[in-house]
């Protein structure tokens, strides 16, 4: 079996990083460091292997590996002749990406779209519950217009994405071009706030 001395150094770097990144992100350490030797594995593993190769306790490995899974980062697989499990990463890191940010979406987001739309149906009975409900507004049309774009990236090709993500400067010089042309920055600056 391989244990964590076996791991290139490049590898050892990588995986022990994750585990720092995990608290930022919201996952623990454990579950960091075990995606990060999956991501990095030329073959699926299982977690006995993972066990050994991070020096981690096999229940620590086994809740890990459960949560990867909920959050769909990590694909069960078998061999055949063998009754373990086998855990391997999606080989697009598009795909990775796709499926982190609508689990984040869906965990995170959702619940806060949801809030904002039934504070804003409330009829606010005081200056201080309009100003917070405007306040509210804001938030929400920012967070809903967000999430459309999203879901137009989402449908692009994973090319046509990386093309787009690449065209970040010109498509500001383009937007300032067109407000030039037409006037558009000078009309928003004059528009009172809170109009289009």
């Amino acid at each position: 079996m391989a244990t964590s001395s076996d791991l290139p150094p490049l590898n050892r770097q990588f995986v022990a990083h994750f585990g720092e990144m995990g608290s930022k992100w919201g996952i623990n350490r454990t579950v960091g460091q075990i995606y990060a030797l999956i991501f990095l594995s030329e073959r699926a593993l299982n977690a006995d292997e993972i066990a050994e190769m991070l020096e981690f306790s096999r229940s620590n490995v086994s809740m890990g590996l459960k949560e990867l899974q909920a959050w769909r980062l990590v694909h069960l697989r078998h061999h055949a002749g063998d009754r373990r499990e086998y855990f391997e990463a999606p080989k697009d890191v598009w795909e990775i990406f796709r499926v982190l940010a609508e689990e984040r979406r869906r965990r995170e987001i959702e619940p806060t779209l949801s809030m904002l739309r039934n504070a804003l149906l409330e009829s606010p009975t005081s200056d201080a519950e309009r100003h917070a409900q405007a306040r509210m507004r804001e938030m929400h049309d920012l967070i809903d217009r967000l999430m459309k774009w999203f879901d137009d990236v989402q449908r692009l090709a994973p090319e046509t994405a990386m093309q787009l993500m690449g065209m970040g400067a010109t498509v500001t010089k383009v937007l300032t071009l067109k407000d030039r042309l037409t006037g558009g920055a000078s009309k928003k600056s004059k528009s009172p706030a809170g109009e289009d």
